[in-house]
Order: structure tokens, then sequence, then C-alpha cells
């Protein structure tokens, strides 16, 4: 009888996302480490939207590069 989902794929499928998940948090650690000041201090208290949109920019940045290292 075949199987309807082959549960190999299903677990690879979860262990890569773990893995693009720990090494995404890395990269915004490290974000968080090169800027100089509290980056989220700047971005909820402050307001500083120009600071928001940057993070956003290199967070995008950082999760195609982690889906195409993982795609291909």
């Amino acid at each position: 009888m075949d199987q309807l989902i082959n549960l190999k794929y299903v677990l690879g499928a979860i262990v890569f996302s773990a893995i693009g998940l720990a090494v995404y948090a890395l990269g915004i650690l490290v974000l968080d480490r090169l800027i100089p000041g509290h980056l989220w201090k700047e971005i909820f208290e402050e307001h500083n939207t120009a600071l928001a949109i940057i993070i956003g920019a290199v967070s995008i940045g950082i999760a195609i590069i982690i889906a195409s290292a993982i795609h291909g």
C-alpha cells in the first residue's frame, strides 16, 4: 500500500526548517551586535522608521540566502 505522505520528506523539511530558523536568528543577533546603540530600543521606543526598514530589508536578504542555500 502506498503512503499518501512520505515521512522521510516531512522529517527532512522539519530538519531544514529548524536549521534555517537557527541560522536566521544567529544572523539577526550578529546584526544587533554590529549596529551601534540598542537596536530594539531605537525601533520600538524611539520609533526609528528608517532603522526598521533597513532591518526588514536585511532580514529579507538573510532569509533569501538561507532559502537558496537549503534549496540548492
